[in-house]
């Protein structure tokens, strides 16, 4: 049977999902870049808030080659 998909992940697994360095995480959840749920003394980034970062993230990036155009 498959798991179900966690909603919440540990700074280093969303690092991991994305790429980056475990320190960039914890840099991108301090200044409030990443969404982050406090639970205690934990720190936890919702998969649904990082997926939709990383949408955020593309848009953006193609917004930015669309208007400047591509460099040769």
């Amino acid at each position: 049977m498959d798991q179900p998909e966690r909603l919440l992940l540990r700074v280093p697994e969303a690092a991991e999902l994305t790429g980056l360095g475990r320190s960039k995480a914890y840099e991108l959840v301090a200044n409030g870049t990443w969404p982050s749920i406090s639970i205690g003394r934990s720190v936890r980034v919702p998969l649904a808030g990082l997926k939709l970062w990383v949408e955020e993230q593309a848009q953006h990036a193609q917004a930015s080659v669309n208007e400047h155009g591509r460099q040769n």
